[in-house]
Protein backbone atom coordinates (compact mmCIF):
# COMPACT_ATOMS: atom_id res chain seq x y z
CA UNK A 1 0.00 0.00 0.00
CA UNK A 2 0.71 3.74 -0.53
CA UNK A 3 -0.31 5.85 2.43
CA UNK A 4 -0.14 9.77 2.60
CA UNK A 5 3.77 9.37 3.74
CA UNK A 6 4.48 7.59 1.06
CA UNK A 7 7.79 7.88 -0.98
CA UNK A 8 8.47 8.48 -4.46
CA UNK A 9 9.33 4.63 -5.07
CA UNK A 10 5.66 4.07 -5.33
CA UNK A 11 3.97 3.99 -8.70
CA UNK A 12 0.67 4.03 -10.08
CA UNK A 13 -0.28 2.62 -13.71
CA UNK A 14 -2.54 4.95 -15.48
CA UNK A 15 -5.22 3.01 -18.57
CA UNK A 16 -3.97 5.63 -20.83
CA UNK A 17 -5.91 6.24 -23.83
CA UNK A 18 -6.17 3.07 -25.33
CA UNK A 19 -4.84 -0.34 -24.62
CA UNK A 20 -4.35 -1.48 -28.66
CA UNK A 21 -0.96 -1.56 -29.73
CA UNK A 22 -2.06 -0.51 -32.83
CA UNK A 23 -3.16 2.34 -32.09
CA UNK A 24 -0.33 3.84 -30.30
CA UNK A 25 1.49 5.24 -33.25
CA UNK A 26 -1.64 6.88 -34.39
CA UNK A 27 -2.75 8.47 -30.76
CA UNK A 28 0.92 9.63 -30.57
CA UNK A 29 0.86 11.99 -33.38
CA UNK A 30 -2.59 12.81 -33.00
CA UNK A 31 -2.18 14.14 -29.73
CA UNK A 32 1.03 15.80 -30.54
CA UNK A 33 -0.31 17.59 -33.22
CA UNK A 34 -3.40 18.41 -31.20
CA UNK A 35 -0.84 19.98 -28.56
CA UNK A 36 1.37 22.09 -30.68
CA UNK A 37 -1.62 23.54 -32.36
CA UNK A 38 -3.20 24.38 -28.65
CA UNK A 39 0.19 26.01 -26.93
CA UNK A 40 0.50 27.80 -30.31
CA UNK A 41 -2.85 29.19 -31.03
CA UNK A 42 -3.15 30.10 -27.55
CA UNK A 43 -0.19 31.55 -27.90
CA UNK A 44 -0.35 33.77 -30.59
CA UNK A 45 -4.07 34.52 -28.85
CA UNK A 46 -1.48 36.36 -26.09
CA UNK A 47 0.69 37.55 -28.31
CA UNK A 48 -1.83 39.23 -30.35
CA UNK A 49 -3.71 40.74 -27.55
CA UNK A 50 -0.62 42.06 -25.87
CA UNK A 51 1.19 43.52 -29.13
CA UNK A 52 -1.64 45.45 -30.05
CA UNK A 53 -3.42 48.41 -28.23
CA UNK A 54 -6.94 48.16 -29.62
CA UNK A 55 -7.40 45.19 -28.02
CA UNK A 56 -6.17 46.56 -24.07
CA UNK A 57 -9.88 46.19 -23.15
CA UNK A 58 -11.17 44.31 -19.96
CA UNK A 59 -12.67 41.46 -22.86
CA UNK A 60 -9.30 40.55 -24.62
CA UNK A 61 -7.77 40.71 -21.04
CA UNK A 62 -9.54 38.11 -19.87
CA UNK A 63 -9.39 36.24 -23.01
CA UNK A 64 -5.78 36.32 -23.08
CA UNK A 65 -5.77 35.13 -19.62
CA UNK A 66 -8.01 31.93 -20.31
CA UNK A 67 -5.50 31.39 -23.34
CA UNK A 68 -2.74 31.28 -20.44
CA UNK A 69 -4.61 29.14 -18.73
CA UNK A 70 -5.64 26.87 -21.24
CA UNK A 71 -1.81 26.28 -22.27
CA UNK A 72 -0.90 25.55 -18.75
CA UNK A 73 -3.91 23.08 -18.27
CA UNK A 74 -3.11 21.03 -21.42
CA UNK A 75 0.57 21.13 -20.72
CA UNK A 76 -0.33 19.25 -17.27
CA UNK A 77 -1.91 16.16 -18.75
CA UNK A 78 -0.69 15.82 -22.49
CA UNK A 79 3.07 15.79 -22.57
CA UNK A 80 2.90 13.05 -19.52
CA UNK A 81 0.44 10.69 -21.85
CA UNK A 82 2.98 11.38 -25.02
CA UNK A 83 5.82 10.44 -23.40
CA UNK A 84 4.15 7.34 -21.73
CA UNK A 85 2.86 6.37 -25.74
CA UNK A 86 5.97 6.98 -26.85
CA UNK A 87 8.34 4.49 -24.21
CA UNK A 88 5.19 2.18 -24.05
CA UNK A 89 5.00 2.48 -20.15
CA UNK A 90 2.02 4.21 -18.08
CA UNK A 91 3.37 4.68 -14.87
CA UNK A 92 3.81 7.92 -12.85
CA UNK A 93 5.28 7.90 -9.67
CA UNK A 94 3.37 8.86 -6.56
CA UNK A 95 4.75 12.52 -6.17
CA UNK A 96 4.53 13.23 -9.82
CA UNK A 97 0.58 12.33 -9.63
CA UNK A 98 -0.35 14.37 -6.87
CA UNK A 99 1.65 17.08 -8.40
CA UNK A 100 -0.13 16.52 -11.50
CA UNK A 101 -3.62 16.26 -10.00
CA UNK A 102 -3.01 19.90 -7.93
CA UNK A 103 -1.88 21.51 -11.36
CA UNK A 104 -4.59 19.76 -13.32
CA UNK A 105 -7.50 21.25 -10.79
CA UNK A 106 -5.68 24.35 -10.63
CA UNK A 107 -5.94 25.43 -14.16
CA UNK A 108 -8.96 23.48 -14.86
CA UNK A 109 -10.84 25.48 -12.67
CA UNK A 110 -9.39 28.59 -13.15
CA UNK A 111 -11.54 27.69 -16.94
CA UNK A 112 -14.12 27.52 -15.26
CA UNK A 113 -14.16 30.85 -13.25
CA UNK A 114 -12.73 33.21 -16.03
CA UNK A 115 -15.25 31.49 -18.28
CA UNK A 116 -18.16 33.13 -15.63
CA UNK A 117 -15.85 36.06 -15.24
CA UNK A 118 -15.99 36.72 -19.34
CA UNK A 119 -19.56 36.02 -18.78
CA UNK A 120 -20.46 38.84 -16.80
CA UNK A 121 -17.87 41.05 -18.62
CA UNK A 122 -20.43 40.88 -21.59
CA UNK A 123 -22.98 41.26 -19.29
CA UNK A 124 -22.27 44.67 -17.99
CA UNK A 125 -21.30 45.14 -21.74
CA UNK A 126 -24.44 44.83 -23.02
CA UNK A 127 -26.84 45.32 -20.07
CA UNK A 128 -24.97 48.66 -18.81
CA UNK A 129 -23.00 49.94 -21.38
CA UNK A 130 -22.63 53.74 -20.00
CA UNK A 131 -21.08 52.33 -16.71
CA UNK A 132 -18.65 49.74 -18.55
CA UNK A 133 -15.54 51.99 -18.10
CA UNK A 134 -16.15 52.75 -14.58
CA UNK A 135 -17.42 49.06 -13.73
CA UNK A 136 -14.96 47.21 -15.82
CA UNK A 137 -11.68 49.38 -14.39
CA UNK A 138 -8.14 47.77 -14.71
CA UNK A 139 -7.90 47.55 -11.14
CA UNK A 140 -11.00 45.37 -11.06
CA UNK A 141 -10.07 42.98 -13.85
CA UNK A 142 -7.06 42.73 -11.74
CA UNK A 143 -8.86 42.02 -8.77
CA UNK A 144 -10.93 39.41 -10.77
CA UNK A 145 -8.32 37.43 -12.22
CA UNK A 146 -6.50 37.40 -8.89
CA UNK A 147 -9.40 36.58 -7.05
CA UNK A 148 -9.78 33.61 -9.56
CA UNK A 149 -6.52 32.56 -8.91
CA UNK A 150 -6.23 32.72 -5.69
CA UNK A 151 -9.54 30.31 -5.38
CA UNK A 152 -8.69 27.84 -7.72
CA UNK A 153 -5.63 27.46 -5.66
CA UNK A 154 -8.09 26.93 -2.62
CA UNK A 155 -10.01 24.22 -4.33
CA UNK A 156 -6.66 22.58 -5.64
CA UNK A 157 -5.03 22.36 -2.40
CA UNK A 158 -8.11 21.10 -0.70
CA UNK A 159 -8.47 18.28 -2.90
CA UNK A 160 -5.04 16.84 -3.12
CA UNK A 161 -4.40 17.16 0.93
CA UNK A 162 -7.67 14.72 1.09
CA UNK A 163 -5.88 12.23 -1.27
CA UNK A 164 -2.47 12.82 0.07
CA UNK A 165 -4.18 11.15 3.23
CA UNK A 166 -5.78 7.96 1.30
CA UNK A 167 -3.50 4.67 0.76
CA UNK A 168 -3.56 3.42 -2.21
CA UNK A 169 -3.56 -0.24 -2.93
CA UNK A 170 -0.10 -1.56 -5.26
CA UNK A 171 -0.27 -2.89 -8.80
CA UNK A 172 -3.57 -0.99 -9.18
CA UNK A 173 -4.23 0.85 -12.98
CA UNK A 174 -5.88 4.30 -12.65
CA UNK A 175 -8.79 4.24 -15.06
CA UNK A 176 -7.96 7.60 -16.50
CA UNK A 177 -4.42 8.65 -18.67
CA UNK A 178 -4.06 11.16 -16.08
CA UNK A 179 -4.37 11.91 -12.39
CA UNK A 180 -7.78 12.76 -11.64
CA UNK A 181 -9.84 12.71 -8.45
CA UNK A 182 -12.75 10.40 -8.98
CA UNK A 183 -10.34 7.66 -10.93
CA UNK A 184 -7.80 8.10 -7.92
CA UNK A 185 -10.82 7.98 -5.32
CA UNK A 186 -11.34 4.36 -7.38
CA UNK A 187 -8.05 2.64 -6.75
CA UNK A 188 -7.79 4.00 -2.93
CA UNK A 189 -7.86 1.04 -0.31
CA UNK A 190 -8.86 3.72 2.27
CA UNK A 191 -12.05 5.20 3.23
CA UNK A 192 -12.89 7.81 0.62
CA UNK A 193 -16.31 8.86 2.19
CA UNK A 194 -15.08 12.65 2.55
CA UNK A 195 -13.44 12.65 -0.29
CA UNK A 196 -16.28 12.23 -2.26
CA UNK A 197 -18.86 14.48 -0.04
CA UNK A 198 -16.32 17.43 -0.89
CA UNK A 199 -15.92 16.28 -4.61
CA UNK A 200 -19.46 16.53 -4.42
CA UNK A 201 -20.65 19.97 -2.67
CA UNK A 202 -16.94 21.71 -3.33
CA UNK A 203 -16.17 20.32 -6.75
CA UNK A 204 -20.47 19.77 -7.68
CA UNK A 205 -20.04 24.21 -6.04
CA UNK A 206 -16.86 25.09 -8.41
CA UNK A 207 -18.82 23.51 -11.56
CA UNK A 208 -22.34 24.61 -10.67
CA UNK A 209 -22.40 28.51 -9.32
CA UNK A 210 -20.26 29.67 -12.44
CA UNK A 211 -22.36 27.91 -14.75
CA UNK A 212 -25.71 29.46 -12.80
CA UNK A 213 -23.77 32.75 -13.14
CA UNK A 214 -23.30 32.77 -16.73
CA UNK A 215 -27.10 31.63 -17.66
CA UNK A 216 -27.86 34.43 -15.25
CA UNK A 217 -25.89 36.92 -17.44
CA UNK A 218 -26.98 35.51 -20.75
CA UNK A 219 -30.84 35.49 -19.62
CA UNK A 220 -29.76 39.26 -18.75
CA UNK A 221 -28.22 39.92 -21.85
CA UNK A 222 -31.00 37.81 -24.00
CA UNK A 223 -33.92 39.99 -22.51
CA UNK A 224 -32.13 43.42 -23.07
CA UNK A 225 -30.56 42.34 -26.95
CA UNK A 226 -34.17 41.75 -27.46
CA UNK A 227 -35.43 44.87 -26.04
CA UNK A 228 -32.89 46.44 -29.12
CA UNK A 229 -35.01 48.38 -31.73
CA UNK A 230 -33.23 47.46 -35.09
CA UNK A 231 -31.97 43.86 -36.58
CA UNK A 232 -28.63 45.18 -37.00
CA UNK A 233 -28.41 45.96 -33.32
CA UNK A 234 -29.56 42.95 -31.92
CA UNK A 235 -27.07 41.07 -34.32
CA UNK A 236 -24.07 43.26 -33.67
CA UNK A 237 -24.88 42.35 -29.35
CA UNK A 238 -25.39 38.79 -30.21
CA UNK A 239 -21.97 38.44 -32.40
CA UNK A 240 -19.78 40.10 -29.54
CA UNK A 241 -21.16 36.39 -27.36
CA UNK A 242 -21.45 33.93 -29.99
CA UNK A 243 -17.77 32.69 -29.55
CA UNK A 244 -17.67 33.13 -25.59
CA UNK A 245 -21.28 30.73 -25.61
CA UNK A 246 -19.66 28.54 -28.03
CA UNK A 247 -16.95 27.45 -25.73
CA UNK A 248 -19.79 27.87 -22.60
CA UNK A 249 -21.72 24.72 -23.91
CA UNK A 250 -18.51 22.68 -25.02
CA UNK A 251 -16.09 22.97 -22.16
CA UNK A 252 -19.49 22.37 -19.41
CA UNK A 253 -20.94 20.08 -21.15
CA UNK A 254 -17.94 17.72 -21.20
CA UNK A 255 -17.06 18.62 -17.57
CA UNK A 256 -20.58 18.20 -16.13
CA UNK A 257 -20.66 14.66 -18.11
CA UNK A 258 -16.90 13.69 -16.20
CA UNK A 259 -17.65 15.38 -12.82
CA UNK A 260 -21.36 14.82 -11.91
CA UNK A 261 -23.12 12.15 -13.84
CA UNK A 262 -22.41 9.08 -12.06
CA UNK A 263 -20.44 6.52 -13.94
CA UNK A 264 -19.24 2.55 -13.35
CA UNK A 265 -16.19 0.96 -13.12
CA UNK A 266 -16.81 -1.08 -16.50
CA UNK A 267 -14.29 -0.93 -19.44
CA UNK A 268 -16.61 0.91 -21.56
CA UNK A 269 -17.78 3.43 -18.63
CA UNK A 270 -13.90 4.08 -18.65
CA UNK A 271 -13.54 4.30 -22.23
CA UNK A 272 -16.48 6.87 -22.42
CA UNK A 273 -14.89 8.77 -19.07
CA UNK A 274 -11.53 8.63 -21.03
CA UNK A 275 -13.32 10.59 -23.99
CA UNK A 276 -14.90 13.11 -22.01
CA UNK A 277 -11.63 13.97 -20.38
CA UNK A 278 -9.98 14.15 -24.09
CA UNK A 279 -12.67 16.47 -24.60
CA UNK A 280 -12.59 18.80 -22.16
CA UNK A 281 -8.65 18.78 -21.26
CA UNK A 282 -7.57 18.68 -24.84
CA UNK A 283 -10.08 19.58 -27.64
CA UNK A 284 -11.10 22.55 -26.14
CA UNK A 285 -8.44 24.38 -25.60
CA UNK A 286 -7.42 23.12 -28.87
CA UNK A 287 -10.54 24.99 -30.58
CA UNK A 288 -10.75 27.89 -28.24
CA UNK A 289 -8.48 30.06 -30.32
CA UNK A 290 -10.18 29.31 -33.70
CA UNK A 291 -13.06 30.08 -32.03
CA UNK A 292 -12.77 33.10 -30.86
CA UNK A 293 -10.30 34.30 -34.17
CA UNK A 294 -12.38 32.95 -36.45
CA UNK A 295 -15.35 34.43 -35.29
CA UNK A 296 -14.27 38.20 -34.52
CA UNK A 297 -13.15 40.31 -36.50
CA UNK A 298 -10.76 42.76 -34.41
CA UNK A 299 -8.92 39.35 -32.96
CA UNK A 300 -8.45 38.17 -36.90
CA UNK A 301 -6.91 41.89 -37.80
CA UNK A 302 -5.00 41.68 -34.61
CA UNK A 303 -3.32 38.07 -35.13
CA UNK A 304 -2.78 39.22 -39.00
CA UNK A 305 -0.67 42.62 -38.25
CA UNK A 306 1.20 40.36 -35.80
CA UNK A 307 2.15 37.77 -38.08
CA UNK A 308 2.72 40.49 -40.37
CA UNK A 309 4.87 42.44 -37.60
CA UNK A 310 2.83 45.28 -38.12
CA UNK A 311 1.94 45.53 -33.81
CA UNK A 312 4.56 47.28 -31.30
CA UNK A 313 3.76 46.05 -27.17
CA UNK A 314 4.78 49.71 -26.79
CA UNK A 315 2.48 51.72 -28.92
CA UNK A 316 -0.88 52.29 -30.90
CA UNK A 317 -0.67 51.99 -34.93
Amino acid sequence: MAGGNQTNSFEFTLWGLSERPEQQRILFLLFLWMYVITVAGNLLIVLAIGADTRLHTPMYFFLASLSCADILFTSTTVPKALVNIHTQRRSISYAGCLTQLYFFLTFGDMDIFLLATMAYDRFVAICHPLHYAVIMSFQRCMFMVTACWTLTNFVAMTHTFLIFRLSFCSKKTIPDFFCDLGPLMKVSCSDTHVNELVLLFLGGAVILIPFLLILVSYIRIVSAILRVPSARGRLKAFSTCGSHLSVVTLFFGTVIRAYLCPSSSSSNSVVEDTAAAVMYTVVTPLLNPFIYSLRNKDMKGALVRLLRGKVSFLRGQ
